[in-house]
Protein backbone atom coordinates (compact mmCIF):
# COMPACT_ATOMS: atom_id res chain seq x y z
CA UNK A 1 0.00 0.00 0.00
CA UNK A 2 1.39 3.41 -1.16
CA UNK A 3 1.60 5.93 2.01
CA UNK A 4 1.44 9.75 1.05
CA UNK A 5 2.20 12.11 4.00
CA UNK A 6 0.56 15.14 2.53
CA UNK A 7 1.38 17.62 5.65
CA UNK A 8 4.88 17.05 4.50
CA UNK A 9 4.63 17.39 1.37
CA UNK A 10 2.91 20.57 1.63
CA UNK A 11 5.05 21.68 4.64
CA UNK A 12 5.10 25.58 3.04
CA UNK A 13 1.40 25.66 3.35
CA UNK A 14 1.11 23.89 6.56
CA UNK A 15 3.95 24.71 8.63
CA UNK A 16 5.08 27.86 7.95
CA UNK A 17 8.26 29.18 9.70
CA UNK A 18 7.45 30.97 12.97
CA UNK A 19 10.83 33.10 12.51
CA UNK A 20 10.34 34.55 8.61
CA UNK A 21 7.56 36.15 6.83
CA UNK A 22 7.20 34.28 3.27
CA UNK A 23 4.98 34.87 0.23
CA UNK A 24 3.58 31.58 -0.44
CA UNK A 25 2.12 30.52 -3.89
CA UNK A 26 -0.54 28.72 -3.01
CA UNK A 27 -1.66 25.96 -5.82
CA UNK A 28 -5.23 25.15 -6.81
CA UNK A 29 -6.77 22.60 -4.23
CA UNK A 30 -10.23 20.66 -3.71
CA UNK A 31 -11.63 20.93 -0.51
CA UNK A 32 -14.76 19.74 1.39
CA UNK A 33 -16.67 22.67 1.97
CA UNK A 34 -19.66 23.33 4.41
CA UNK A 35 -20.68 27.24 4.33
CA UNK A 36 -22.62 28.67 7.44
CA UNK A 37 -23.11 31.71 9.94
CA UNK A 38 -23.02 32.61 13.87
CA UNK A 39 -20.29 32.11 16.41
CA UNK A 40 -18.21 29.82 15.87
CA UNK A 41 -18.06 28.94 19.83
CA UNK A 42 -21.73 28.60 20.36
CA UNK A 43 -23.00 28.44 16.99
CA UNK A 44 -24.28 24.49 16.61
CA UNK A 45 -24.46 25.02 12.90
CA UNK A 46 -20.44 25.04 12.90
CA UNK A 47 -19.76 22.33 15.48
CA UNK A 48 -22.13 19.91 13.10
CA UNK A 49 -20.33 21.03 10.10
CA UNK A 50 -17.05 20.47 11.46
CA UNK A 51 -18.50 16.81 12.65
CA UNK A 52 -20.10 16.42 9.01
CA UNK A 53 -16.40 17.33 6.95
CA UNK A 54 -14.46 14.93 9.75
CA UNK A 55 -16.77 11.87 8.93
CA UNK A 56 -17.28 12.64 5.21
CA UNK A 57 -12.95 13.14 5.15
CA UNK A 58 -12.78 9.72 6.82
CA UNK A 59 -15.03 8.22 4.79
CA UNK A 60 -13.03 9.55 1.82
CA UNK A 61 -9.60 8.45 3.40
CA UNK A 62 -10.74 4.55 3.57
CA UNK A 63 -12.74 4.58 0.49
CA UNK A 64 -9.56 5.20 -1.47
CA UNK A 65 -7.64 3.47 1.00
CA UNK A 66 -9.56 0.45 -0.46
CA UNK A 67 -10.17 0.91 -4.34
CA UNK A 68 -6.58 3.07 -4.67
CA UNK A 69 -4.64 1.21 -2.07
CA UNK A 70 -3.19 4.80 -0.93
CA UNK A 71 -3.14 5.79 2.51
CA UNK A 72 -2.98 9.26 3.61
CA UNK A 73 -3.89 11.42 6.53
CA UNK A 74 -6.56 13.45 6.67
CA UNK A 75 -6.02 17.11 6.68
CA UNK A 76 -6.68 19.81 9.31
CA UNK A 77 -9.59 21.77 9.34
CA UNK A 78 -9.16 24.93 7.71
CA UNK A 79 -11.81 27.88 8.20
CA UNK A 80 -12.72 31.26 6.17
CA UNK A 81 -13.91 33.93 8.19
CA UNK A 82 -15.95 37.26 6.95
CA UNK A 83 -19.05 39.99 7.50
CA UNK A 84 -21.12 41.56 5.50
CA UNK A 85 -20.34 44.44 7.14
CA UNK A 86 -16.45 44.01 8.30
CA UNK A 87 -17.19 46.57 10.95
CA UNK A 88 -19.08 43.05 12.64
CA UNK A 89 -15.95 41.43 12.04
CA UNK A 90 -13.60 44.04 13.31
CA UNK A 91 -15.55 44.50 16.89
CA UNK A 92 -15.63 40.68 17.20
CA UNK A 93 -19.42 40.31 16.84
CA UNK A 94 -19.35 36.69 15.81
CA UNK A 95 -23.09 36.15 16.06
CA UNK A 96 -22.74 38.16 12.75
CA UNK A 97 -20.16 36.29 11.06
CA UNK A 98 -19.92 33.80 8.46
CA UNK A 99 -17.81 31.21 7.56
CA UNK A 100 -16.92 28.60 5.42
CA UNK A 101 -15.25 25.31 7.39
CA UNK A 102 -13.07 22.85 4.97
CA UNK A 103 -10.60 20.29 4.82
CA UNK A 104 -8.25 19.43 1.56
CA UNK A 105 -8.23 16.68 0.00
CA UNK A 106 -5.52 15.36 -2.18
CA UNK A 107 -5.89 15.84 -6.01
CA UNK A 108 -6.84 12.14 -6.78
CA UNK A 109 -10.12 12.21 -4.59
CA UNK A 110 -12.63 12.99 -7.60
CA UNK A 111 -15.77 14.17 -7.01
CA UNK A 112 -17.22 10.49 -7.82
CA UNK A 113 -15.56 9.39 -4.50
CA UNK A 114 -17.05 12.27 -2.75
CA UNK A 115 -20.40 11.85 -3.82
CA UNK A 116 -19.87 7.89 -2.85
CA UNK A 117 -18.41 9.54 0.65
CA UNK A 118 -21.52 11.56 1.10
CA UNK A 119 -24.12 8.90 0.32
CA UNK A 120 -22.55 6.60 2.22
CA UNK A 121 -22.46 8.84 5.59
CA UNK A 122 -25.71 10.12 4.71
CA UNK A 123 -27.27 6.42 4.40
CA UNK A 124 -25.73 5.23 8.09
CA UNK A 125 -26.79 8.32 9.90
CA UNK A 126 -30.27 7.31 8.39
CA UNK A 127 -29.83 4.20 10.01
CA UNK A 128 -28.66 5.38 13.45
CA UNK A 129 -31.42 7.88 13.39
CA UNK A 130 -34.18 5.11 12.62
CA UNK A 131 -36.59 4.21 15.76
CA UNK A 132 -35.58 0.52 14.86
CA UNK A 133 -32.08 1.01 14.51
CA UNK A 134 -30.92 -1.63 17.22
CA UNK A 135 -32.75 -4.32 14.40
CA UNK A 136 -30.96 -2.76 12.04
CA UNK A 137 -27.74 -4.91 10.40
Amino acid sequence: MKKIDLKKELKSLYQPSAKAVALVDVPTMNYLMIDGEGDPNTSKAYAEAIETLFVVAYTVKFSVRKSQEIDYGVMPLESLWWADDMAAFATGDKAKWKWTAMIMQPPFVTAKIVAGAVADVKRRRTRLRSPNCASNP
